[in-house]
This record gives structure tokens, C-alpha cells and sequence, in this order.
């Protein structure tokens, strides 16, 4: 170790969701010493909302002894770039929704001056994944997340995939469903991976269904606009046979998106987290089911199908943390 992580022997991480941003003051060892969260929407500008993070940084870096012993930031965002520093475009985030915000710059000057490197979301989790989840030793792995939207980072020979602008390994926007019929996403296109396989792609489903047929189901008792993947999934859990369809047509989504991705990467293995993999079997077999029928029989029978062993929250918190230790 040398002597700047002695001295300043934290970095902050930010895990920048789509509903709820969580920091975590990391040591070098990967432990977490102090957390605070905040609600990412309802700031109309990303100055408003840096603030917002300033001020709930601000008791847990005393807590750790003050700014001097924070060596530098690392934060996973949705369509941030590595390379820029900058979040471009987001659809879930109202204030980068229409423009490119340079939140790294923003947060360093707000913080002293310390450094700050941003990665996406879900490169954040992969990289959390690869240091202290189920895929260490693994040089070759994808994760996806399935959260407010769908995301993933992707590992190629030990090296995360960023491609030549930094926005590389979208595959929540890959195309499944093409022509009019399709879902529209909120990245503008229609017919993504994610309008039909993140949460509110689930709960979506569940509206659908429920609006098409009379079946009878537990989900009936509920508002539909306030149905959630939670509902479909406990539903799903006592026993629902509409909230388990619904969950077969996710997975079986999500098991054929997958078969594409071995493809081009003939991952180890594919890490699932996120709040709808609480789901367990419910999801997690119609995917297995779904890639074993479409994968190319080279493929098959390789690829593992793992749960993240994190918290979904820690994960990307400690990855986001690892971006900002790599700061040179």
C-alpha cells in the first residue's frame, strides 16, 4: 500500500439507480465503513441533485474522520462514460434525460477537489461481482441486472467491455420484439429487452394480461396501475397461475436474449441480481429452460446460471468503490 491510500485510506462509492442512489465509504479491504441513500428523481436540474448528495455525504465523511481521509470517488450510473466522465442520455434519470451531464467534474468540485471516475450501473455491479461476489476467478462473465431497467457488464477476457466511445455491453436494449407491436422503451426505441423484462416491464405484463383475459387471480384485488413485480412475484409465490405466466414469459425473454449474448462472448457464466431475482425458480428456470432451446448446440450445457451471493446495493456500491481505487 502505498503512502496516499495510508493517508487517505477511503474512497466513496455511488450506486446510481434509477430510483434510489446509495454511497458507501469503502476501505482498501472492500468493507464498507459508512452508508447514507437518497431518492434519485425529483430534482429538476443535476445541480439540485448533487447537492442533495453533498449534504448526505456529509455526516458519514466526518464519521470516517472528514475529507482528508477520502482518496478519491468511483460512482456506477446509468449511460455514464468511463472515458468522459459524463452521463449521456439518460431515460430513467429526469436530469440527464435530454443532455450529457458531467457529473464526475461536478462531484470533485463539490468534494474538495478529490478525484472521480464514473462507470455504468451496471459495470459498477460486475466489477463487485468479479472482486468479491460468485465470479471471482472468472475471466469471461456477463451480469445482468434486473432492476428499474435491465443492465449489464460484460467481461471479456478479465477486461470489462467499453468499447471505443464507453458504451459498450447495452444489452437491455437489444431488440426483441420488433415492428409496431413492440413496447415502447424508454430509450425512445421500441421493443427492448428492458420495456419488457425490468420491473416495470413485469408489472407492464401483469397489467396486460390481467386487461385481456378473465382468468381469475390474486392480482385482481389490486389497483392495476399500482401492481408491482413484488405483487406478481408473491402472487406467483401462493400460487397464481396468471403471476406465474407472467413470469415464464420473462424468463423465457431473458433466456433467449441470453442464448444471443453467448454468441459473441461464450460467457462462464451469466450472474443474475437485482430485486426480481428474490424471485428464485419462479424466474430463474424459465430462463435456463429458454436458453437450452435456443442456444447453438456449441454452447450448450457451458454457460453457467448464477445469483449474485451480494447485495444487490453492495455490489455496485463496492464496484463503484473499486473504480475510484483504481485512480491513478
Amino acid at each position: 500500500m502505498n503512502s496516499q491510500t495510508e493517508m487517505k485510506p477511503y474512497v466513496i462509492g455511488l450506486d446510481l439507480g434509477g430510483t434510489n442512489s446509495v454511497f458507501g465509504i469503502v476501505d482498501s479491504r472492500g468493507e464498507i465503513k459508512a452508508t447514507t441513500a437518497i431518492k434519485t428523481g425529483g430534482y429538476a436540474t443535476a445541480e439540485a441533485y448533487v447537492d442533495a448528495c453533498v449534504e448526505a455525504l456529509q455526516p458519514i465523511i466526518e464519521q470516517v474522520g472528514g475529507l482528508d481521509t477520502i482518496k478519491a470517488m468511483g460512482i456506477g450510473a446509468p449511460n455514464a462514460n468511463y472515458y468522459t466522465g459524463m452521463i449521456e442520455f439518460a431515460p430513467n434519470l429526469p436530469w440527464a434525460h435530454d443532455s450529457k451531464v458531467p457529473l464526475a467534474q461536478m462531484f470533485s468540485d463539490r468534494l474538495g477537489g478529490i478525484p472521480v471516475a464514473m462507470t455504468n450501473d451496471a459495470n459498477a455491479a460486475a466489477i463487485g461481482e468479479m472482486v468479491y461476489g460468485v465470479a471471482r476467478g472468472m475471466k469471461n462473465f456477463i451480469v445482468i441486472t434486473l432492476g428499474t431497467g435491465v443492465g449489464s457488464g460484460i467481461v471479456v477476457n478479465g477486461q470489462l467491455l467499453y468499447g471505443h466511445d464507453g458504451f459498450a455491453g447495452e444489452l437491455g436494449h437489444v431488440t426483441m420484439v420488433r415492428g409496431e407491436e413492440g413496447r415502447l422503451c424508454g430509450c425512445g426505441r421500441k421493443g427492448c429487452l428492458e420495456a419488457y423484462c425490468s420491473a416495470t416491464g413485469v408489472a407492464r405484463t401483469a397489467r396486460e394480461l390481467l386487461s385481456k383475459t378473465q382468468r381469475p387471480s390474486i392480482l385482481r384485488e389490486m389497483d392495476p396501475e399500482q401492481i408491482t413485480s413484488l405483487d406478481v412475484s408473491i402472487a406467483a409465490g401462493k400460487g397464481d397461475e396468471l403471476a406465474k405466466e407472467i413470469y415464464d414469459f420473462t424468463g423465457k425473454m431473458l433466456g433467449e436474449a441470453c442464448a444471443d449474448f453467448t454468441a459473441f462472448s461464450s460467457p462462464e457464466a451469466f450472474i443474475f441480481f437485482g430485486g426480481m431475482v428474490k424471485a428464485g425458480e419462479l424466474i430463474l428456470k424459465p430462463i435456463r429452460d429458454a436458453y437450452d432451446a435456443h442456444v447453438m448446440p456449441i454452447f450448450r450445457g457451458k454457460a453457467k446460471f448464477l445469483v449474485s451471493a451480494l447485495d444487490g446495493a453492495s455490489a455496485a456500491v463496492l464496484g463503484a468503490s473499486a473504480v475510484g481505487w483504481e485512480i491513478k
